[in-house]
């Protein structure tokens, strides 16, 4: 597969974790869309980005690692105990060299433009301080401020994040005490939308940033929220958001397949 690194001062790997479990979708990696593994649509967008000079799939499966070497990608094999996606990712992040960024780029996100990749890198570089560059999306439905399965995420004037929920956040008490519900007042006022983020599930780190991040021990707001960034933001981590303009979708359920599926197919 061709590759379009190019950057010149920082070995950048984009590592995508990639399990065979998956408890609402079983075995949805190797789902075939337009002829090929969903897997394998994810790593093609991945090679596509301009900053990244190499792109690996981290899978605890042998099925995926044959589909990826198959399509002449590059993928290793990890453990089998690993509870998270990060801990996967520094698996193999331990054996590239140091001061290498780290892309973590979700498995199941087929339609992820190179563009938010380049973006996410970009800020990485111009930012020494920062240990993780995560993105967000502008909300366009009130389903998605009220569902629990959508992530928001608060940012301060320079783009750190603030806080990362399952709940609706920024909250509008004003409104809510208003109209009786958030709900209510989202259909409302339809202005209220455009202060929610969607946080999208792309990260970047400095590889010793993430080695470190999964040695630390879980956190009280992780688990609360079941959010593992929030580990990170317990221990003082500095994440800057970038909000990004071309929307993906992480393939969750078939109603994400079908979605993916028509997006992929009526592209060619």
């Amino acid at each position: 597969m061709e590759q379009h690194g190019k950057n010149q001062h920082n070995l950048i790997v984009a590592i995508i974790p990639a399990r065979y479990a998956s408890t609402r979708l079983p075995g949805k990696l190797l789902i075939e869309v337009a002829g090929k593994p969903l897997i394998i649509h994810t790593l093609q967008q991945a090679l596509k980005a301009k900053t990244v000079d190499r792109v690996i799939v981290a899978t605890d499966d042998q099925r995926i690692l044959d589909a990826v070497c198959r399509f002449g990608g590059e993928s290793v094999m990890t453990s089998h105990e690993h509870s998270t996606g990060s801990d996967r990712i520094a698996e193999v992040a331990a054996g590239l060299p140091q001061k290498t960024i780290v892309v973590n780029v979700q498995g199941d996100e087929p339609v992820i433009s190179p563009n938010t990749i380049d973006l996410a890198v970009e800020a990485m570089l111009a930012d020494p301080e920062c240990d993780i560059v995560t993105t967000c999306e502008a909300i366009a439905d009130i389903s998605d401020v009220l569902s629990p399965d959508v992530v928001k995420v608060v940012v301060d004037h320079s783009g750190r994040a603030l806080y990362f929920s399952r709940s609706p956040i920024p909250y509008p008490r004003e409104a809510v005490i208003r109209d009786g519900s958030i709900e209510a007042a989202l259909n409302s006022d339809s202005g209220l939308l455009s202060s929610f983020r969607k946080h999208t599930g792309m990260y970047v780190y400095r590889r010793e940033y993430l080695l470190g991040l999964c040695k630390m021990r879980q956190s009280v707001l992780e688990r609360s929220e079941m959010l593992e960034q929030l580990r990170a933001m317990e221990n003082g981590a500095k994440i800057r958001v970038i909000e990004v303009v071309d929307p993906s979708i992480g393939v969750d359920n078939v109603d994400d397949l079908a979605r993916v599926r028509r997006l992929i197919e009526s592209d060619g």
